[in-house]
């Protein structure tokens, strides 16, 4: 089946006087991998179920594949959706699980056996296709919802947070498989998560939601690395975030914070006034001697915890009036940095953000 777009032209949906969504506008491309990504209450299932039509909105267009199907009920959009507690049928086997959205549809019974072979195969779950859902793991229910939304072949798969039930290791793994079988299909799909691992791994795209708002959208890079507001740098990853402002002196920006007066490396940024720095934990180099790199904003600091964390040790700094998480690669062999000792920072010119 060919893959085809969706478009939300500017949707508004409230309950009551509550604005749940304000102004949605965005396109899924056809056969994209695409998250919506935010916290709790942020509108992203609620937009997921008005594209499924479940939730009907009070203004604004919805389009799939070009056709506008705001009224549309859910059963004629041929649009699949997988939910986060799989909603199988407790008391039907594995194959009845997968073959009741084809046999609500009425096709004939042997294209039904057909779809339901070819949908267990895909998610590795023939062998158990006479088992019952309390008889398989979380994982494997979870491959029996998508056979089942998959075997009724919809034009685009909608995932509700379908990995929040799974322990760790096993999240992992299904990330890989869901991606596995998008690629295999090459079915337009959005995928539900509060869970910015997931979402980066995962998917081509991503709008990053809060209050109803899409605040960005962009490639997992585009918003790690050029967040444009505040919400979004600290949703996305770990951020440092410092207040303050911008003034020029002899030719220089010089920023003037908590962090006490600091002069910007050069050619940054030519603007004056309020703003925020932002960079990343793991942008901040740590020294034990000054580098006086003109491309590169120099601190000085104090170290007052050291949390190892496997991979890398995590430092929180003191710097002036201001604390400074700085991200350091843990090497076999390598020492903490104890605490109370002075340190200089170094942060590259081309990791820093001015929101």
């Amino acid at each position: 089946m060919e893959a085809v777009s969706v478009e939300a032209r500017n949707i508004e949906l409230s309950y009551g006087t509550t604005k749940v969504l304000r102004d949605i506008s965005l396109t899924v491309l056809p056969g994209e991998f695409f998250a919506l990504l935010g916290p709790s209450g942020s509108g992203k299932s609620t937009l997921l179920r008005l594209i499924a039509g479940f939730n009907q909105h009070q203004a604004g267009q919805l389009l799939v594949g070009g056709r506008d199907v705001t009224g549309v009920p859910p059963w004629k959009r041929n649009v699949g959706m997988v939910f986060q507690n799989y909603a199988l049928w407790p008391h039907m086997t594995v194959a009845k699980n997968v073959a009741f959205g084809l046999e609500e549809r009425k096709l004939p019974r042997d294209e039904i056996r057909k779809r339901v072979d070819a949908a267990l195969a895909l998610v590795g779950l023939s062998e158990y296709r006479d088992r019952r859902p309390n008889q398989l793991s979380g994982g494997q229910q979870q491959r029996v919802a998508l056979a089942r939304t998959i075997a009724v072949e919809p034009q685009v798969l909608l995932l509700d947070e379908p990995l929040s039930n799974l322990d760790a290791k096993l999240r992992v793994q299904m990330r890989h498989e869901l991606r596995r079988l998008h690629d295999q299909l090459g079915i337009t799909t959005i995928f539900v998560t509060h869970d910015q691992e997931e979402a980066l791994t995962m998917c081509d795209r991503i709008a990053v939601m809060d209050q109803g708002v899409i605040q960005q959208i962009g490639t997992p890079e585009e918003l790690f690395d050029r967040p444009v507001n505040r919400f979004v740098a600290q949703f996305v990853g770990s951020v440092n975030l410092v207040e303050g402002a911008i003034r020029r002196e002899a030719g220089r920006s010089v920023f003037a914070s908590a962090l006490g007066d600091r002069p910007l490396p050069g050619a940054m940024d030519d603007r004056e006034g309020r703003v925020e720095l932002a960079f990343r934990p793991h942008a901040v180099i740590v020294h034990d001697e000054a580098t006086a790199n003109p491309d590169a904003l120099e601190l000085e600091g104090v170290i007052e915890t050291g949390e190892f964390l496997g991979e890398f040790v995590r430092y929180e700094i003191r710097v002036g009036e201001s604390r400074i998480i700085a991200d350091q690669p843990h090497l076999q062999g390598s020492t903490r940095i104890e605490k109370g000792k002075i340190v200089r920072l170094s942060i590259p010119r081309s990791e820093i953000r001015l929101i």
